[in-house]
């Protein structure tokens, strides 16, 4: 965070936003909302694997990719590769052919045993490679099973328990976690390196509410990194899978640009 606060800080649409409808979609939405770009999800949508594609999109509706999500939920775990090194690889390769300073990826899973003891070290030589993609570990969240709590995520689903060069923050999983979202992005502090907006009430379900719909203090959080010369985006991450019309996700997503804006705008400027 080293660009003085009061700078235009873009604010993207996932493209897991619309979903079922397909990556497609997402440009379109985003173009008619006026967002300033959109993050791709990679997933098994064939379009959100092909750079080709996304730059043909990207061009056609006007709306760069900023941002990719490497392919790293449970129904992803064959997109591309079984082997979550070449996932993470083509995901940051893919971001450079797209012109996106960002990639987002999660903590291994617990039973990625290699994967976790060697994660820190290939963040580090992916660094070397590829200088000017950062990749941003997630906060995640417990599971909550039969009134029992399991960690799937090795060595934990807080990231800033072991320390990363960038993070993402995710305000719908600090909600899962029964976290705090202000406290974490105080923790993460100058390493945050993008944003996922999304709400929730705290129950430990990933609800990615509409911001501002939930209990965490969202707008707190976009203050907060707006005046610490936040250098990252903003990424619209919400459920609107029972929108159950076009127009009625479009509303959703509307509301939820212009929460981000109000927020991120309120900050001070400078002072000459």
């Amino acid at each position: 965070m080293s660009e003085s606060p009061g700078q235009h800080i873009p604010v993207l649409l996932s493209t897991s936003s619309v979903y079922p409808e397909p990556t497609t979609a997402a440009f379109e939405v985003a173009a008619n909302l006026g967002y300033d770009g959109v993050e791709v999800m990679v997933w098994t949508d064939g379009a959100s694997q092909d750079p080709r594609t996304l730059s043909r999109l990207a061009d056609h509706y006007g709306m760069p990719v900023r941002a990719v999500h490497a392919p790293c939920l449970l129904i992803t775990q064959r997109v591309w590769s079984s082997d979550p090194w070449e996932r993470l690889r083509r995901a940051v390769v893919m971001a450079e052919e797209l012109g996106a300073g960002t990639v987002v990826v999660h903590p291994p899973f617990i039973w990625q045993r290699d994967y976790a003891r060697s994660f820190r070290a290939g963040l580090d030589a992916l660094a070397r490679q590829h200088p000017d993609i950062r990749v941003a570990v997630e906060n995640m969240f417990p599971v909550r099973m039969a009134r029992r709590e399991f960690v799937p995520y090795s060595p934990h689903w807080d990231p800033t328990t072991i320390g990363y060069p960038h993070y993402t923050l995710d305000s719908s999983h600090c909600a899962a976690s029964r976290t705090d979202a202000l406290a974490m992005a105080q923790r993460m502090g100058g390493s945050i390196g993008h944003i996922h907006l999304g709400d929730g009430n705290g129950d430990g379900r990933d609800e990615h509410l509409v911001p501002g719909r939930g209990s965490q203090p969202c707008g707190e959080v976009l203050s907060y990194v707006a005046e610490s010369g936040f250098t990252g985006n903003v990424s619209v991450e919400v459920n609107t899978r029972k929108a159950g019309s076009r127009a009625r996700r479009e509303a959703d997503l509307a509301e939820s640009l212009a929460f981000a804006r109000r927020h991120l705008t309120a900050a001070p400027a400078p002072t000459p």
